[in-house]
C-alpha cells in the first residue's frame, strides 16, 4: 500500500510475517521446477542461462528489486526501497547433487535450502540450480532443478505463481509466457526512503485511530455475529469444527531442520474421486485422501484421536490486481480422520466445506482479518513475536493444507521443458505440517513439508498418502 507521500509500505498481513520470523519459524515461499536437459550443446550451462533470462526480465516484477526498510523498534510496519546495491548474480547460486542424483538425493537438498533463513538485509528472492538429476524416476537423465524462494512478505501464492510465470517461456523457442512489455502493477518508483519523523507520525496517527477503527469493524460485523448465535441456539452448525481441536504430534514447537517429500498424482485421478459424491471438489478429494493418510499414520502409532482431526485451508482474498500483497482468509474443517470408510470421509468432507462456504461460516477468521488491519505496527510486532513462540503458539488447526492451481500446459525456460513442479511453503510452532497440493501438466502433487523431529518417518508417511490415495481410487471406480 502507499502512504500520502508515495512510499510504498507493507500492508499488515505482509508485515505479520516478518514480525513472526526466528531462526526456527521461517517465513519463505519456495518453487522447485525440474527440467529436462537441453539437446543442443549451446545451452550446456543452465546457471548461464537462467543469469541471462532473469537479467533481461527484472523489471516485470517490483519483487527483484525491492528490499525493507524496517522502522526502529517496529513503531511502523516496514517500507519497501529500492536496494541501492543490487548484485543480480549475488541472488542466483547453483551446484550439484550427490551421486546418483535420484529423489532422496533431490529432497534432501530441497529439505536443506528450505531451511535456511533468507537473507533480510536484501531483496527477499534467491534462486539456485540443481544440476545432476540423472536417477529421478519420471525425468531425463541429466535433468536440472530450479529452486526459487521469496519471502512472504514479498508476495502471497499467486503473486508468486505470476513471479514464476514472469522467468517462464510458452515453447522451447523463447517466446515469453507473460509480455514483457507491461510490468506488474505496483512496479513503478518507490521514491525516496521516509525518515523517522515520518515514520514516528505515521506511528502516532495509526496508534490514536486504531480503537475508532476496530469500533467501526466489530459494528459492521455485528449483524453476522448475532445471526451465527441465533443459529447455534436453534442447534445450526455455525461452526464447521464444532468443538476442540485434538493434540496431535503436528502441533509441537518446530525445530531449524524442515522435512519435504511429494507425491505426483494425476488430476484425472482427482476428478473421477470428486465425481464420486455430488457437489464434491478437487479440493474436497484432496482432504479426504489427506485424511485417510493421517488416519492411517497416527494409528500406526497408536496417536489417533477419537475426534477428527481439524484442517486450516488458506483463502486468498485479494484482488487480482494487487500487486502480491497478501489478502489472505481460510476456512477451518474436520478432515475426516475418525471415518475409515473413503466415500463416506470424502462425503463429510463435503458437507463441511460447503458449511464453511455459507455466508454465516468464517465469521471469525473474517473478523480476526478485519481487525489486524488497525492494530498499530508496534503492537502487532509483539503480539506476531508472542504468537509464534513456542509456549504461546495457539492451537487453531492440526495441519494447513492449501490447494494452487499451475499452469495446464508445459512450460519452458531458457529452452529446456518443465516436467515437475513441486511447491513448499512455511511451517510455525503449533502447525509442524504443510501440504501444498499444486497442479501442473495434468499432474497434481501433494507436497509434504513438515519437521524431522515431528515426522521422523517421511518414507511412511509418505506411503500412507499413497495407500490412501489408492483405497480412494478403488472405492470411487476406474478413472475415465
Amino acid at each position: 500500500m502507499n502512504d500520502e507521500t508515495g512510499h510504498k509500505q507493507l500492508g499488515p498481513q505482509d508485515a505479520q510475517f516478518v514480525y513472526s520470523q526466528t531462526p526456527t519459524n521461517l517465513t519463505h515461499v519456495m518453487a522447485v521446477s525440474v527440467y529436462a536437459p537441453r539437446r543442443s550443446r549451446k545451452a550446456a550451462d543452465p546457471h548461464a542461462a537462467l543469469v541471462k533470462l532473469v537479467r533481461e526480465r527484472l523489471h516485470v516484477s517490483p519483487v527483484f528489486r525491492r528490499k525493507l526498510l524496517r522502522a526502529p523498534l517496529d513503531m511502523d510496519h516496514p517500507y519497501w526501497v529500492e536496494d541501492a546495491h543490487f548484485d543480480l548474480e549475488a541472488h542466483i547460486t547453483h551446484s550439484r547433487v550427490p551421486r546418483p542424483g535420484g529423489w532422496p538425493e533431490l529432497t534432501t537438498e530441497i529439505s536443506r535450502y528450505f531451511s535456511r533463513p533468507m537473507d533480510m538485509n536484501r531483496p527477499l528472492w534467491d534462486i539456485h540450480v540443481l544440476e545432476g538429476l540423472d536417477s529421478v524416476v519420471d525425468c531425463a537423465p541429466g535433468s536440472f532443478a530450479v529452486i526459487q524462494r521469496v519471502h512472504h512478505a514479498a508476495t502471497d501464492g499467486l503473486g508468486m505463481a505470476r513471479l514464476l510465470a514472469a522467468l517462464s517461456d510458452s515453447d522451447a523457442k523463447g517466446t515469453p509466457l507473460v509480455p514483457l512489455d507491461t510490468p506488474e502493477p505496483g512496479s513503478g518508483d518507490l521514491g525516496r526512503p521516509p525518515g523517522t519523523v515520518t515514520m514516528m507520525r505515521r506511528s502516532l496517527r495509526s496508534m490514536i485511530g486504531s480503537p475508532l477503527k476496530m469500533g467501526r469493524s466489530l459494528a459492521g460485523f455485528a449483524p453476522e455475529i448475532i445471526s451465527s448465535l441465533r443459529g447455534s441456539q436453534r442447534g445450526v452448525p455455525h461452526d464447521a469444527t464444532r468443538g476442540e481441536v485434538p493434540e496431535t504430534r503436528f502441533n509441537g514447537a518446530v525445530s531449524p531442520h524442515k522435512l519435504f517429500d511429494a507425491l505426483v498424482f494425476t488430476l484425472a485421478e482427482y476428478k473421477a474421486i470428486k465425481s464420486a459424491v455430488d457437489g464434491a471438489t478437487v479440493n474436497d478429494a484432496v482432504l479426504a485422501v489427506t485424511g485417510g493418510a493421517l488416519r492411517r499414520y497416527l494409528e500406526a502409532h497408536d496417536e489417533l484421536p477419537p475426534s477428527s482431526l481439524v484442517v486450516w485451508c488458506p483463502v486468498n482474498a485479494g484482488s487480482e490486481g494487487a500487486p502480491g500483497a497478501n489478502n489472505l482468509s481460510g476456512m477451518s474443517v474436520p478432515i475426516g480422520s475418525d471415518i475409515e470408510d473413503p466415500l463416506a470421509r470424502l462425503g463429510a468432507i463435503r458437507a463441511a466445506t460447503a458449511s464453511c462456504k455459507a455466508a454465516e461460516s468464517g465469521v471469525a477468521a473474517r473478523m480476526v482479518t478485519e481487525l489486524t488491519q488497525h492494530i498499530p505496527s508496534a503492537g502487532m510486532a509483539g503480539l506476531a513475536r508472542l504468537m509464534s513462540n513456542e509456549r504461546f503458539a495457539p492451537r487453531f488447526c492440526n495441519l494447513f493444507v492449501s490447494n494452487v492451481p499451475g499452469s495446464p500446459v508445459p512450460l519452458y525456460m531458457a529452452g529446456a521443458r518443465c516436467s515437475h513442479q513441486f511447491g513448499l511453503a512455511p511451517l510455525g510452532n503449533g502447525m509442524g505440517l504443510f501440504i501444498a497440493v499444486g497442479s501442473y501438466d495434468g499432474k497434481l502433487t501433494f507436497n509434504i513439508i513438515s519437521d524431522r523431529k515431528i515426522i521422523p518417518d517421511m518414507a511412511f508417511f509418505r506411503e500412507c498418502l499413497q495407500r490412501s490415495h489408492e483405497e480412494m481410487l478403488a472405492a470411487t471406480g476406474p478413472v475415465r
